[in-house]
């Protein structure tokens, strides 16, 4: 008996990075190699409003070069969106919609592309369509710059968030030690990372270059008398210094020193201006001139710079989401194992998404220097194969040459659903 070709769904969720669309290259171009087994490749135009809103994506329309295009191109080519499903018992009418949906579409593919909430989206989809009668093959592809997902070493866009933040901290270092004899002493950069100090880490590699820095994480509770004697005797001995704020460092209590009392989409606190609450600590208590900075979008966007290891791992991680589905796995993540720092090496592997849905990794504590304010050298192993390398974008007058999709709509076959 021959089976039925079935079509795939692809869909970017959450915050974008300058890789995902590398892993979106990756699905695309490797159902594009077997027509025998997938269908149609379909996107969600905004994440997986898409699917619930029957506004799909015929990714067929582009051709094979814009496509491969995609590998150099930042931000998210169909959408993304920050919508979290609630659970299976308080919304479900939600994940039965997205089953009508798969239904009338033919869809037996689910390729979710992002985080923590989409991994959970993407096991509570795999287990709903089996009871439904219509069973989803549901694929968690990873991305997150906070690198927070759990079992895999590490996540695509976290390798080029990292890279651009240790890029730009020591040329900014640069900067404030040739000025701080009249001048700025202080340079404080805000980075992204609410639970997690991946990114401010890798601030920390400029002392490789002899640069003082003063890291705040967020898994460290924020002492400002001990902050504040630290950074002193970092200037008594340089001259200058620079500091990398995470958005979530916060105090004993609980409570960000970026906080603002307004809560966004998922209810978490909103953060932001952690750097000039910091700065103007330092100029207090110390007197320092300084600047600060907040990477913000910068730091997420800058294709530019983007790590030729974190690329690499993209497009091959969304290769892989395929490679398992046409295996006849489901409900799984395919992971990033690394074998080995010095030389790199790793390999692809494969998590249950029981185990990655609602899960943290936090900064390993032996990745924390002993005074809380720096990293040690296990933790730069770890951070250096990471940032490796550079995958230039092509250039057209001046600015990188990326891409933007025709993004032609598929025609619906449902009645209009309210989000």
């Amino acid at each position: 008996m021959t089976k039925t070709i079935k079509n795939a769904f692809y869909a970017q969720s959450g915050g974008v990075t300058a890789v995902i669309n590398a892993s979106a290259c990756g699905v695309i171009e490797t159902a594009r190699k077997h027509p025998d087994k997938i269908g149609k490749v379909y996107a969600g135009r905004n994440g997986i409003i898409g699917a619930l809103a029957e506004d799909l994506i015929d990714t067929g329309k582009e051709s094979d070069a814009t496509i491969a295009a995609l590998r150099y191109t930042p931000s998210g080519a169909f959408g993304s969106c920050r919508y979290k499903l609630k659970s299976l018992d308080s919304n479900r009418r939600e994940y039965e919609r997205l089953i009508e949906v798969f239904r009338a579409h033919d869809i037996g593919y689910f390729f979710y592309n992002g985080g923590g909430d989409s991994a959970d989206t993407c096991y509570k989809i795999s287990q709903l369509s089996e009871s439904m009668g219509y069973p989803v093959q549901a694929i968690h592809v990873p991305k997150t710059v906070d690198n927070d997902l759990p079992i895999t070493d590490n996540c695509p866009g976290f390798g080029s968030v990292a890279k651009y933040i240790a890029v730009s901290t020591l040329e900014a270092s640069f900067d404030v030690r040739s000025m701080c004899k009249t001048s700025t002493k202080i340079f404080v950069i805000e980075v992204m990372g609410r639970h997690a100090g991946w990114i401010a880490a890798a601030g920390g590699l400029i002392e490789d270059y002899g640069f003082p820095v003063v890291i705040l994480f967020p898994e460290v509770e924020f002492d400002e008398k001990k902050f504040l004697a630290q950074v002193d005797a970092k200037v008594k001995q340089h001259g200058h210094c620079t500091v990398v704020v995470s958005e979530g460092c916060h105090y004993p209590d609980g409570k960000f020193i970026a906080e603002q009392g307004a809560k966004d989409v998922f209810g978490h606190a909103q953060l932001g201006g952690a750097a000039p609450v910091v700065a103007n600590m330092i100029k207090d208590a110390l007197g320092h001139r300084y600047h600060w900075a907040v990477a913000d979008y910068l730091q997420r966007a800058a294709r530019h710079i983007a790590s030729k290891t974190d690329v690499k791992q993209a497009y091959e991680l969304g290769r892989a989401a395929v490679n398992l589905a046409l295996r006849g796995k489901n409900s799984v993540m395919p992971t990033i194992i690394r074998t080995s720092d010095a030389p790199y090496k790793y390999r692809i592997g494969c998590a249950d998404l029981k185990d990655v849905a609602n899960v943290e990794k936090f900064m390993p504590l032996d990745f924390i220097s002993k005074d809380g304010y720096g990293i040690t050298e296990r933790c730069k192993r770890y951070l250096r194969p990471l940032i490796a390398g550079e995958d230039y974008p092509k250039y057209e007058n001046g600015l990188p040459r990326y891409v933007t999709l025709k993004n032609e709509a598929v025609r619906r076959r449902l009645p209009e659903f309210d989000i």
